[in-house]
């Protein structure tokens, strides 16, 4: 190994712990909350973190290698908008429920694929998007035309 691969390789070492701090940095933090899902099979509470800034929404569930099987993320839009998502840098496949402002779920698009940059959209206009960990939709019954009861706060957003 040549003096300056080796110099590059021990400042590449010694630079590790500040890149890492710079990237946690940057990492947000979320509110946490409750949803209840009424499906006919009977409510089911799901625990959610609040996505409610830009950069909530832009980082979403990426990076994360896990997620707990009744848990999810809430992403919260001011307004009704057409949402579209994808997976970029997101580790965990994953369930979304498009919801609209009357908590209605109108569109589920289910197991979406870890890593995959397709556009995902809500195809209606929404007021949120919960995410769950793949398979969960089945799993608990939920389809097109369930009610999602968001939290008081979802109102402030």
């Amino acid at each position: 190994m040549s003096k300056w691969r080796f110099f590059l390789w021990i400042a590449g070492i010694a630079l590790m712990p500040a890149a890492q701090s710079a990237l946690s940095a940057q990492l947000q933090t979320f509110e946490r909350n409750e949803v209840v899902i009424e499906t006919p099979a009977g409510p089911h509470e799901i625990a959610v973190e609040l996505a409610v800034s830009p950069d909530q929404r832009a980082q979403g569930l990426m990076f994360r290698h896990e997620l707990g099987k009744d848990e999810g993320m809430l992403f919260l839009y001011p307004s009704e908008r057409v949402a579209t998502m994808w997976m970029k840098n997101t580790l965990i496949p994953l369930d979304m429920l498009f919801i609209d402002a009357n908590g209605k779920v109108v569109h589920i698009a289910e197991r979406a694929v870890p890593q995959s940059t397709e556009t995902i959209s809500s195809e209606k206009p929404v007021r949120a998007v919960l995410e769950l960990n793949g398979g969960t939709a089945a799993r608990l019954g939920i389809e097109a035309g369930a009610v999602v009861r968001l939290p008081a706060s979802a109102a402030q957003n």
